[in-house]
């Protein structure tokens, strides 16, 4: 099936040549053209350019996009989007004082989800995980990374895998799972940790392989959670395996965790709100994407990742929603892209950047989607009627989608 876009007031991350992210100064640049085409043919990007030149297409649908932008969907890097219930009880207690961390120490925070998707059908969590899915893809999200993490038990975590899976055989948008068996403690294993280690890496991780489960792994490395030793056993494991490295990291304090990152080539170091100077060099002109989750600074008031030092000294930045039930139940990118640039002082070309061709590579996808190229899937954001892009994070509280197309298909 052949689309025409016509008449495009400005077409958004226009790239001649596939690349895979953007840093530093690079990442100021967006390049557009105004008074646009775009066709797409079967779901893929077959070809643009201006207006003026377009050549006459037999096609099966024209959308006139008169005063109306196209850019490529976005893509988040790092959600948390299979999860049973909501944690809004927490949201009160901290209105009342107590810290996330305080949360966490009283059975709450990770351990509650844990308790309540382990309680629950892996029938009903489908249900609930793709009434969320959906939302995120309204609001312009064509590319998702979906964690497991609360579970905490051999069955709960591949149960939370095998949803992620049928979620992405049941949807066009494409999925990457991540194993994240490390993202707490259970209260059942609090005196020993190890004997938890022990068994994701001798029985869950293996299983998750043969299964085919995931493409990644990940471990939340914290003060309180896992050290840096935790995280390099778990990493090695999972690597013994296939599965590509990611870390939680420097949520709330530095551990080195973002220098095991590197040594081990994560393809990805995300949160990032507490970073050193020795964290930030460590991270130059490595192939590891620095992820920045505002939504979760906003929710919780930790602090921003300082994105602003990070792009001027050369490092690329992608943004990414954190989705879950307890530090940010919100999986909307278009805040993400707003939040990064009113409290982190990035530009509108830095933080759509960031959220498409740098959210892209955080996931692998990064010749799939992330930029209007050739070959690309049509995942598009048509706009509402705008002056400009800089209205998209402006206009904070209002996104500006008006149509998400998946595959050239209107979602």
């Amino acid at each position: 099936m052949k689309i025409l876009f016509k008449n495009i007031k400005e077409l958004i991350q226009v790239r001649e040549e596939s690349i895979d992210f953007v840093s530093g100064k690079e990442m100021s640049v967006l390049p557009t053209i105004k008074n646009a085409y775009l066709l797409v043919n079967d779901g893929l990007i077959e070809d643009y350019g201006s207006m003026d030149s377009c050549p006459t297409f037999k096609v099966d649908q024209e959308v006139d996009a008169t005063g109306k932008m196209i850019l490529p969907s976005w893509c988040d890097s790092h959600t948390h989007i299979v999860y049973a219930g909501n944690r809004e009880g927490e949201f009160v207690d901290r209105i009342n004082g107590l810290t996330y961390e305080e949360i966490a120490n009283n059975g709450g925070g990770i351990l509650n989800s844990a308790k309540k998707l382990q309680e629950t059908s892996e029938d009903d969590l489908y249900e609930q995980s793709k009434k969320r899915l959906e939302e995120v893809i309204k609001l312009g999200t064509g590319a998702v990374e979906i964690k497991s993490g609360y579970g905490l038990t051999h069955d709960a975590e591949l149960k939370m895998l095998r949803v992620i899976k049928k979620l992405k055989e049941n949807y066009t948008i494409p999925i990457k799972a991540t194993f994240l068996g490390a993202h707490a403690v259970p209260a059942n294993y609090k005196s020993n940790k190890q004997d938890y280690l022990d068994l994701l890496i001798n029985n869950v991780i293996p299983q998750v392989a043969q299964e085919n489960l995931a493409q990644y792994i990940d471990v939340f490395c914290e003060t309180g959670y896992f050290s840096v030793d935790d995280t390099r056993q778990i990493l090695k494991a999972g690597k013994k395996y296939g599965l590509i490295p990611k870390i939680h990291v420097n949520q709330f304090t530095s551990i080195d965790g973002v220098q095991l990152g590197v040594e081990y080539n994560a393809l990805s170091v995300d949160h990032l709100e507490v970073m050193n100077p020795e964290d930030i060099e460590i991270l130059k002109n490595t192939r590891t994407m620095p992820v920045a989750l505002p939504s979760c600074s906003y929710f919780i008031s930790i602090p921003y990742t300082p994105a602003r030092q990070m792009i001027d000294e050369g490092l690329p930045i992608a943004l990414a929603t954190d989705f879950n039930p307890g530090s940010t139940p919100s999986g909307n990118m278009n805040f993400v892209v707003a939040t990064a640039c009113i409290k982190m002082k990035m530009t509108p070309e830095e933080a759509i950047n960031a959220a498409t061709i740098n959210g892209a590579y955080a996931m692998g996808l990064e010749n799939k989607v992330g930029s209007i190229t050739k070959g690309k899937l049509a995942n598009l954001i048509l706009t509402k009627p705008i002056n400009s892009y800089g209205f998209i994070p402006y206009s904070f509280g209002n996104h500006q989608v008006e149509k998400v197309y998946l595959k050239g298909e209107e979602f």
